[in-house]
């Protein structure tokens, strides 16, 4: 059976049912927090609780109310609500066995490819909306503080009224080949030695994800491309993404390093690919990422698979 390298995406399955009908419904928030079937999920600082193996979920107390909360959904006949509190000690950011039940502090990127994939999603959405709060405390229209509605997917101006709701910044993430089928791998400015990775960007206002995609190889590498296709999408609550995958062709094979953010960019046919990582040369991506997947696309096997051998 031919590799389908998205098949298992993590952070890309539904969680939860979103029930976003029901984010106005008055005392949404006050009757799961008093509801036996609630479960909690506590979030701080990118970290989530987990303990062997999956997200820590808990029963709603009394206490939750004095926090930020978060509504993320109901899974598994009850709500799933996420608390956030102030960044963890440093005995919780290394999860100390006799803290909170045993269960550990995680940050997402180290958790999530481990997770079962309808508690990643949960997870990502919990982050997200966490960072978002986190980033934007105060009405950009007046500077007041706002304050959080809708079962926290709204914060609210009291001074002027206004509504803001969650950031998400998109990205476009490709994976561009030449006419002999290399692959480009580039590396950023201030990136470690043998830290490679594929071409990505932000999308600017007023374009659209295939002239992004044109724009930011062209501006980081000095290359045009064609045949521009989508892969797969992925959120990316680092902190608050969404990476939409392509791949591409380029017209031409010589690179020019234009915007200063490229330090060195290279192709690279399977082979020698290969032969970089199993050098150490090139970092082999984790599978935790859509830029991994993109690779293991062109490469037509999965990266973790790759042994002494190549």
């Amino acid at each position: 059976m031919p590799l389908d390298p998205f098949a298992d995406l993590p952070l890309t399955l539904p969680g939860a049912d979103r029930e976003g009908h029901r984010r106005t419904d008055p005392g949404r928030l006050d009757e799961a927090l008093t509801d036996l079937a609630t479960r909690v999920l506590d979030v701080t600082a990118g970290r989530v609780q987990t303990r062997d193996g999956e997200l820590r979920l808990r029963p709603a107390t009394a206490s939750d109310a004095d926090r930020l909360v978060l509504h993320l959904g109901r899974l598994d006949g009850g709500a799933v609500l996420a608390v956030v509190h102030d960044p963890p000690s440093p005995e919780q950011a290394t999860g100390d066995e006799d803290d909170l039940d045993a269960a550990a502090w995680t940050d997402l990127r180290g958790a999530a490819d481990g997770l079962p994939a309808a508690q990643a999603s949960l997870a990502a959405t919990a982050v997200a909306l966490a960072n978002w709060h986190a980033a934007h405390p105060r009405c950009p229209r007046c500077g007041e503080p706002a304050e959080p509605a809708a079962a926290g997917w709204v914060r609210r101006c009291p001074a002027d009224g206004s509504e803001h709701h969650p950031r998400t910044d998109p990205a476009v993430i490709v994976a561009v080949t030449d006419p002999d089928d290399r692959l480009l791998l580039a590396r950023n400015q201030g990136w470690p030695e043998g830290r490679f990775a594929i071409i990505a960007g932000f999308v600017e206002p007023g374009e659209t994800l295939a002239a992004a995609v044109a724009r930011e190889v062209g501006e980081e590498v000095g290359l045009q491309v064609e045949d521009v296709r989508y892969a797969a999408d992925q959120p990316w609550p680092f902190p608050a993404s969404l990476m939409i995958g392509f791949s591409a062709r380029a017209t031409g094979t010589e690179i020019t390093l234009l915007d200063g953010e490229i330090a060195e960019a290279g192709w690279y046919t399977r082979q020698e690919y290969l032969e970089a990582v199993r050098s150490g040369r090139v970092r082999r991506a984790g599978r935790l990422s859509i830029s991994a997947r993109l690779v293991e696309q062109w490469l037509g096997r999965r990266l973790d698979d790759l042994d002494d051998r190549g």
